[in-house]
């Protein structure tokens, strides 16, 4: 039988560095020849290409409709017969996901009550949960920066609302304390530098297997 891949969640405001640093760690990993797929949330599935409207403000709907749609889309992306994320791990290839149920809380429950949202992700937590959640902490200050870089700015992607959400984070990995494997890594402008931290955890996980 397959060993069953890892499954690795990227958590962070915007601007945090999560994409560059979830593709250092794919390229690491598949230079260890570990089988890895990188993902995201929004998706790009039917679900995920409204969101990616709502976020970009070209649809205006209210947060509990954007809360609902997360959770549609994150229930696909576990599920899809064709590219869910639970087929891929039990075929042995290790999931990278950039986003994942802690967005939700983070963001949506900063703006609607994190109970709801913690129902509506019920089924989500209860089929998959990470084997590691790392996140990529920086000031909302520098979260502003790093996102005014990239010119147009989406949904959350205010001073205000980046240390809401940078609160809400905290919040929730003091909640789900014990429960959940959560890593807090200082996402420094030196990628390399941030990039080690994050492979000592991910390779103390895989090593976990031969302990």
């Amino acid at each position: 039988m397959e060993t069953r891949g890892k499954f690795i969640v990227f958590e962070g405001t915007d601007g945090s560095g999560k994409s560059t640093q979830m593709r250092l760690l794919a390229e690491y990993l598949t230079g260890k020849g570990v089988p890895v797929s990188t993902t995201h949330e929004p998706t790009d599935s039917p679900f995920g290409a409204l969101l990616h409207d709502c976020m970009g403000r070209r649809i205006e709907t209210s947060e509990h409709a954007i809360a609902l749609l997360f959770a549609a889309d994150r229930l696909d992306h576990i599920q899809n017969p064709a590219y869910g994320m639970k087929k891929k791990l039990e075929e042995g290839v290790t999931v990278l996901c950039d986003r994942y149920y802690f967005s939700s809380f983070a963001y949506n429950g900063g703006f609607v009550p994190l109970e709801w949202v913690e129902e509506l992700n019920r089924p989500a937590m209860e089929e998959l949960r990470p084997d590691l959640v790392l996140f990529l902490d920086i000031s909302p200050e520098e979260s502003m920066k790093r996102v005014g870089r990239r010119g147009a700015t989406e949904r959350y992607e205010t001073l205000e609302r980046q240390q809401k959400t940078r609160q809400k984070f905290f919040e929730v990995f003091e909640r789900y304390k014990g429960i959940e494997n959560i890593l807090i890594v200082e996402s420094e402008e030196n990628k390399e530098r941030t990039q080690a931290h994050i492979r000592r955890a991910v390779d103390a996980l895989f090593g976990e297997e031969n302990a």
